[in-house]
């Protein structure tokens, strides 16, 4: 993976450890520099990625460092190892080990796909326009999966759902089925399971390329195993202090996925909304007239869904609809609408099926908690097939006025 500049290694005296690693390896140019020249060494040499060294670090020194590599475009990963103290927002922990040196290099390679992929969609806009990490919103964009059902788990829901949506399992089981079924964008491992179980859940999740770049911060124990684990972190500390470790990572990972979506929308002309991996509304509109149009010169079945959220809390739709543009099928397509609503089409599907389908994706929905501004909210689902009489415009107003209740 080309790292579009060298690694910058900012320490405030001697050359750590690692930097002797990074040599070894030969993969990247390593520049080292003290506190003094960090600055300039940013604006001269346009690294790839800024490395912390765990001594002698000022905060006042990072934090201006922080904010001098937050407004780069492209992405331009900052990484603190061994912190001893707060961290900036777009500072990402990483707690460095001698025995196993290629940690390091895998966090490295994982922070340089976000900025691989975040040159490529700044490539690709036209026009160009700023497509900024600090544009991420915890509360609005990110959700974390909170697993684990001993005493400090009240606790951790509070501090992470204080800044981020929140996902509760109290089963590795639950948990399971959260990541096969919606966007996670990291996950918190808390007390109530033995060893063994915390092992055989790192051991897949490993397995699984889906989640080998997840960031994951483990609570209790300790880890005597490697895993393929890109941003696994081990903090054993206070509420406070593990939603501070965690924070950075899954800022990361939602801008990573938000890049993602972009693609996808410039992939398809602009048709998809980059935020919910929906249709935009034009292009919803397009389609539904032209499905209802050959549906009744045609014939075959066609049903539509409405979910509708409480308006006051936009978060609890966008979440709605990211989980229904990851469960509907291929044939299927929809729209998140300003009265905070979400429409799905179901294609070649008659009424029972689509209730059918509507509960099962409700149900996906129900649990969740949408940060401190939001709370928990199960859409109201209503049906409706259409008619021999219909048209687009009738099919969609039956189902705002119906208050037929499709999902429990």
């Amino acid at each position: 993976m080309s790292q579009q500049g060298p690694i910058l290694i900012v320490s405030a005296g001697g050359s750590p450890s690692f930097a002797s690693a990074l040599h070894e390896t030969k993969l990247f140019p390593v520049v080292e520099a003290d506190w003094v020249e960090a600055a300039h060494a940013v604006e001269q040499l346009r690294p790839g990625i800024v490395l912390v060294a765990p001594f002698g670090i000022d905060r006042p020194d990072l934090e201006a460092l922080a904010r001098r590599i937050a407004g780069r475009e492209p992405h331009l990963p900052l990484i603190v190892v061994d912190p001893g103290t707060g961290l900036p927002d777009n500072a990402i922990p990483f707690a460095h080990s001698d025995e196993h040196p290629e940690r390091l290099l895998a966090r490295i390679n994982s922070a340089l796909r976000v900025r691989s992929l975040h040159a490529t969609v700044m490539r690709r806009l036209d026009p160009p326009r700023r497509v900024n990490m600090s544009d991420i919103d915890l509360a609005r964009d990110a959700t974390v999966l909170l697993i684990g059902r001993g005493g400090a788990y009240p606790a951790l829901s509070v501090a992470l759902g204080e800044r981020m949506g929140l996902v509760g399992a109290l089963s590795i089981e639950a948990a399971a089925k959260h990541l096969n079924s919606r966007d996670i964008d990291g996950i918190v491992l808390t007390d109530g399971f033995t060893p063994r179980v915390v092992d055989a859940f790192l051991t897949v999740l490993a397995e699984d390329v889906r989640f080998r770049n997840l960031p994951i911060v483990v609570t209790s124990g300790s880890l005597q195993a490697t895993y393929e684990l890109a941003n696994l972190e081990v903090a054993a500390a206070d509420p406070a202090r593990v939603a501070a470790t965690v924070v950075p990572m899954v800022r990361q990972h939602a801008f990573e996925v938000h890049l993602s979506r972009t693609l996808r929308s410039l992939d398809a002309n602009g048709l998809i909304d980059a935020r919910t991996g929906l249709f935009t509304r034009a292009a919803f509109d397009r389609d539904f007239a032209t499905a209802v149009y050959q549906c009744q010169s045609r014939g075959g079945g066609l049903s539509v869904a409405r979910f509708a959220f409480d308006p006051a809390h936009p978060r609890a739709q966008f979440d709605g609809a990211r989980i229904i543009s990851r469960l509907m099928r291929q044939s299927d397509f929809g729209v998140a609408q300003q009265d905070g609503s979400v429409f799905v089409v179901f294609a070649e599907t008659d009424l029972r099926n689509a209730h059918m389908i509507s509960r099962r994706m409700s149900a996906v929905m129900r649990h969740t908690s949408h940060g401190k501004r939001d709370t928990r909210s199960e859409p109201i689902v209503t049906v409706a097939t259409l008619l021999p009489n219909d048209s687009a415009k009738s099919l969609l107003a039956r189902l705002a006025d119906d208050p037929q209740r499709a999902a429990s």
